[in-house]
């Protein structure tokens, strides 16, 4: 059976939704621009080191999202990062920071010194000798790690001097100036531990003396005197004890404390310079009203079951508010 070609339907009959799109060029539809990036530069494969470059790129950024969905610590960086500071605040406020990075510093140059030195009677004097002498750079890193001690000392008594003058050792802070008394007393034990370490004539009187001075302390002075020289008289066996208090006790100690005086300091926060006063906020309603609103009974005109705040009756009204 022979067969017919189908007739053409009209497009003008054809739905507009259902007509069959027309090709480029052809019947009144015009050809598309190419995109001016494509005509400029069009795109290539990337090859294999461009795609290990973008990988390596994103390596760190994945490497700390990976480590933030398990330690979940984020939200305490922001906390503390993004922490609200009070009105008023000044360099003065950044004598704490200061004294942190001290301590970081005399941590990391203690670190490589005591990679050379010797806490030994005979040869700790030598071995100081040596790293100024023939280790490169380790003149400077014990002139840091020298006069750093003496900054670290000076920064911290700067800190506890102005959070007492601006009040901040009160309630709620307690508990963080007493943890900033004890960062004081540990820093000057560090400091006075390390005197001795160099072993030479100087700070072996000097530390005679002052451990003779902590002898002189009521009740615990001789047993503490007794502690730190570590036998009948300064020697040797001092040396080990200073260099064991100076490198491992303080340290850790110190490093405790800092932590959970940081961790206060975020969740408290800071105090206001005491030379700043606290705004009220404008248009604030008084306080019996401010009451009798919480409690049903204000009508938001200034008056309480009738009476205005300061307990004069309302004229024409009666005790509940109503006409009288």
């Amino acid at each position: 059976m022979p067969s017919f070609p189908k007739p053409k339907i009209p497009d003008s009959i054809v739905p507009p939704p259902l007509r069959k799109p027309g090709k480029p060029g052809l019947g009144g539809t015009p050809k598309g621009q190419a995109p001016s990036d494509l005509k400029t530069a069009p795109p290539g494969r990337q090859s294999h080191g461009d795609k290990l470059l973008e990988r390596g790129k994103e390596a760190p950024i994945d490497a700390l999202g990976w480590v933030d969905q398990r330690m979940a610590a984020s939200g305490f960086l922001t906390g503390m990062l993004y922490r609200k500071v009070p009105k008023g605040t000044n360099w003065f406020y950044t004598l704490g920071s200061a004294t942190l990075f001290a301590f970081v510093v005399q941590a990391v140059t203690g670190v490589f010194l005591a990679m050379y030195y010797t806490p030994s009677a005979t040869q700790a004097y030598a071995s100081i000798s040596h790293i100024n002498n023939d280790v490169p750079l380790g003149q400077f890193v014990h002139g840091m790690h020298k006069w750093g001690s003496s900054l670290m000392v000076i920064l911290i008594f700067l800190h506890m001097g102005r959070t007492f003058f601006f009040g901040a050792y009160k309630y709620p802070r307690e508990l963080n100036w007493v943890i900033g008394v004890v960062l004081l007393i540990l820093t000057m034990t560090m400091a006075f531990t390390g005197y001795l370490l160099p072993f030479d004539q100087r700070s072996f009187w000097a530390s005679i003396v002052g451990i003779n001075i902590n002898g002189t302390g009521p009740v615990v002075g001789p047993y503490l005197s007794d502690f730190l020289r570590a036998g009948p008289e300064l020697g040797a066996t001092t040396l080990s004890r200073f260099y064991a208090i100076h490198m491992l006790l303080v340290p850790g100690a110190i490093i405790a404390l800092i932590g959970a005086h940081m961790y206060l300091v975020v969740k408290l926060g800071t105090t206001a310079p005491p030379w700043m006063k606290a705004e009220r906020p404008k248009g604030a309603s008084p306080l019996a009203q401010l009451d009798a609103g919480a409690n049903g009974n204000g009508n938001g005109d200034g008056r309480v079951n009738g009476h205005r705040v300061d307990g004069s009756p309302v004229s024409g009204e009666g005790s509940n508010g109503a006409a009288s």
